[in-house]
């Protein structure tokens, strides 16, 4: 939290301290309030209402007691009386049901709230103002009903005012910009007022710049009546002066105040927009819909309150300069916190706007850059500076931020903080005149090396965060700064194998990371809505269509485990996600679904787009599904595999009236044949049933027809070798050995004490096959009479009885081809399409 965090400016006046420390003693929760004040604010304040949902409050509750007393135990004391006291208040959690200490604190929060939204206008005619709050809370009545999960986002209008509260904006003279967007009133259960766009915060500066401005006339006059007393110190209206200058003064004083109160809470907001652009570059790393472009809205934000800033600098120096007595502490600290606004201003200005890979591998080029959204307003740009990049681990990235400053950093504090090796890792800052952009690129990094902390337990190289660390060294107003900003988390690997369980941890943490964060701390368990969106997000971004309803259903009840009640966990852990292994499997859940996303986006793009993958079903409720089909016999469905990584089977109601079910293809088959040629090979598969309840059963060529290959009829060759094509076949029965996608018929069988390789099976006359598919030699004979009948008689039993390896076939084959090719009718064919089985290298159909 920021120096203007609510309970500074409630602690800031008497009467609201005294009132707030009288509720909390209630429970004994006052020293908890103070010692984990930004904390507790960050954690209530981000938290948004939804009613009628008791349970909910419960959850959440129990999950705010479990972080709080974490983030007491891992506190720091400075003294020994601390220590005890943080026991102390460990004990008292334990002790207090979570549900009400949980409700004690939030209905805390929200009175104080009110307090400062009353004080801001009770005492602004005194020349004093209390900043409005900083976030928006919903009605005290609905916190007690229920209260929802922190959706990652927090409005700017949040820090205009408190609706609720009754109070005109009219009467604490504040700026119209202002005033215009606060709500007079808000409902019960209401989410408070609507959220204020940027061109309305943009607007807003301008208009509390222009009324400071009146302030000049004022201070001119001050200065002016201040050298005429110094020049006529004997004059007889020299009391008066001084007593006029005195009052003169105070009042420019009150005004600048007031006018720098207002610059601060315009500044959060802008900077809190900021902090928003930010989550939304995090989930699009995951995929979102992310807008760049406003972050040219924001800087021309930036740019306005730089000159805001400045004129008040400049007006409060003036002032001083009027001595009418030796100390002037308030104008001293007034000074103090301009000129740390202004620092706090130019260094949050300084960002990653085009963020590295964050799965990213040694040796591999990436590129990134920064940028700094004040463009020409500070004079930087006439002599831009030289930014350099290293990679820091996730401690050294918490050590840098908890410093809560940037003007810590030195060069000589970052020698030897690198993690890593990386080259290219500097760059000049350049300034583009037509769009004002003020930036550094790195278009050629590569990290060479990368050091690894200690892993303890079950943690992997995978599991481990770091972070491109960008830092830059300026000259300011006559003072030097030292601005740094980190990139977005990113997990470095050195092998493709460590790309799943790797982006495993980048999607948790973009999806799931507060705005405001200790590098890089992530809850490790969220709700199921929570994750669904993620999911969803990554999922419908792979592969351009987003998961149905059903979908998630099923990807839900696949996440279900040890559940003996039959209960619903609305709460999915980062090791369910990720780290055990699903029920019966060898593999975790991210790598099931990650398998499935990569093979969909490299093989079944089109035809998931189209919509014509059901994928997400179980085998049970797809058995279920097919055989209810009005379409009946040759109804099929495509399914991903339960059992194998980046599997696909089809599931069809075979001609018996049961579903057969076939063994999965992966990449590595889609790579020999697509998958709408191996639906076209298979003629059982008749009609595709719907994925959707609102869309009609569709014919498979109908279906499917767009994405076939355009196959032509193999030419013959020159050089005497045969050519041939790759078809799927699936045996229809176990006991006659037919195979579907050939017309059936009887083959003769071998004698039983013939030599046979490899599975060669007598009974049946062919090799045996996987069953979703053979390869297939087929020679055709005329069916006219011959005089060689003897010989072709022969000739086939002769084919039947061979090995299919026995080179023989092959002559026999190029014998064939030479007599065609010559134009001589061949003496002898083959009395019937004889088929005999050839294992494929790949298990597919070779048609000859």
């Amino acid at each position: 939290m920021s120096s203007m965090s609510l309970w500074k400016r409630i602690s800031s006046h008497a009467d609201c301290e005294q009132r707030m420390a009288a509720y909390y003693n209630k429970k004994g929760l006052y020293d908890l309030r103070l010692c984990l004040a930004p904390w507790i604010e960050d954690r209530i304040m981000s938290e948004q209402i939804t009613p009628n949902s008791t349970n909910q409050l419960e959850l959440v509750a129990v999950k705010f007691i479990e972080d709080l007393q974490q983030k007491l135990l891992s506190t720091r004391a400075s003294d020994q009386v601390l220590k005890y006291r943080l026991v102390e208040l460990c004990a008292l959690i334990q002790r207090t049901p979570a549900l009400e200490l949980y409700t004690h604190l939030r209905s805390g929060v929200q009175k104080e709230l009110q307090l400062a939204a009353e004080k801001s206008v009770a005492v602004a005619t005194a020349g004093q103002s209390m900043p409005l709050n900083t976030y928006n809370m919903n009605n005290a009545a609905v916190v007690a009903a229920a209260v929802g999960m922190n959706t990652g986002y927090v409005d700017a209008s949040e820090f205009v005012g408190v609706a609720g509260t009754g109070v005109s904006p009219v009467a604490g003279g504040m700026p119209a910009g202002i005033m215009h967007n606060m709500a007079e009133t808000t409902a019960p259960g209401s989410m408070g007022p609507a959220k204020m766009e940027l061109y309305e915060v943009h607007n807003q500066i301008f208009q509390s710049f222009n009324e400071f401005t009146t302030c000049s006339e004022n201070l001119r006059v001050l200065v002016q009546n201040y050298r005429c007393m110094l020049n006529a110190p004997n004059s007889p209206d020299a009391e008066r002066m001084f007593k006029s200058l005195i009052e003169d003064k105070t009042a420019l004083v009150a005004r600048l105040r007031r006018s720098f109160l207002f610059y601060d809470q315009l500044q959060d907001m802008v900077i809190t927009e900021l902090k928003n652009w930010r989550r939304q570059q995090a989930l699009a790393g995951n995929g979102a819909q992310f807008s760049e472009n406003m972050l040219d809205d924001i800087q021309r934000c930036f740019e306005l309150l730089e000159s805001f800033v400045t004129h008040l600098l400049t007006a409060v120096k003036e002032t001083l300069l009027v001595r009418i007595v030796n100390d002037d502490p308030d104008l001293n600290c007034l000074l103090e916190q301009v000129q740390v606004a202004q620092k706090n201003l130019v260094c949050s200005a300084f960002i990653v706007d085009k963020q590295p890979p964050q799965v990213m591998k040694t040796n591999t080029r990436f590129a990134a850059s920064v940028r700094w959204l004040l463009g020409s307003q500070l004079g930087i740009h006439m002599n831009p500076p030289t930014v350099e990049c290293i990679i820091m681990s996730e401690l050294q990235a918490q050590r840098f931020v908890t410093r809560g400053t940037h003007m810590d950093v030195t060069n000589g504090s970052l020698a030897g903080q690198s993690s890593g090796e990386i080259q290219n890792c500097s760059s000049t800052m350049e300034y583009q005149q037509s769009s004002h952009v003020f930036s550094a690129s790195f278009r050629n990094m590569q990290l060479k090396k990368i050091k690894r902390a200690e892993k303890k337990g079950t943690e992997s190289v995978m599991d481990e965060k770091f972070a491109l660390f960008f830092y830059a060294t300026t000259t300011v107003n006559d003072y030097q700064i030292r601005v740094w900003t980190l990139s977005l988390p990113v997990v470095v690997i050195v092998h493709g194998n460590q790309e799943p369980q790797s982006w495993a941890t980048i999607t948790w943490d973009n999806a799931f990371a507060d705005i405001v964060r200790d590098p890089f701390v992530v809850t490790d368990r969220v709700t199921w809505r929570q994750l669904s969106v993620a999911l969803n997000t990554k999922f419908g971004s792979c592969t351009q269509r987003a998961l149905t309803s059903e979908n998630l259903e099923f990807l839900f009840e696949k996440l279900q485990r040890d559940n003996i009640a039959g209960e619903r966990n609305e709460f999915i852990s980062w090791n369910q996600f990720c780290k055990e292994p699903l029920p019966d499997r060898t593999f975790t859940f991210w790598e099931w679904f990650f398998a499935i996303m990569k093979l969909t986006k490299d093989h079944l793009l089109s035809m998931w787009k189209a919509g014509r993958i059901t994928g997400f079903i179980n085998k049970a409720k797809a058995h279920d599904d097919l055989l209810r089909a009005v379409t009946g016999i040759g109804t099929f469905l495509l399914r991903f595999s339960d059992s194998e990584l980046g599997g696909v089977t089809i599931a069809y109601v075979n001609t018996c009236g049961s579903v057969t079910m076939l063994s999965p293809w992966t990449a590595r088959d889609f790579q020999i044949l697509n998958l709408a040629d191996r639906i076209r090979d298979l003629e059982m598969l008749r009609c595709l049933h719907p994925t959707d309840i609102n869309v009609q059963p569709l014919d498979r060529d109908l279906a499917f027809g767009d994405f076939y290959t355009q196959r032509s009829e193999p030419t013959p060759r020159g050089d005497g070798y045969v050519p041939s094509t790759i078809r799927v076949q699936v045996r229809t029965s176990g006991d006659t050995g037919s195979i579907s996608g050939t017309p059936h018929h009887s083959m003769q069988s071998p004698p039983q004490d013939s030599m046979s390789m490899g599975n060669y099976s007598p009974r049946s006359g062919i090799m045996s096959y996987n069953p979703s598919s053979v390869a297939t030699t087929s020679y055709y004979r005329d069916d006219s009479d011959s005089d060689d009948s003897t010989v072709a008689r022969e000739l086939e039993n002769y084919v039947n009885n061979t090995a299919p390896d026995d080179p023989i076939l092959d002559q026999i084959s190029h014998t064939i081809f030479n007599v065609c090719a010559n134009g001589q009718e061949a003496q002898w064919m083959m009395p019937t399409k004889s088929t005999y089985a050839v294992p494929s290298p790949y298990n597919e159909t070779v048609q000859y």
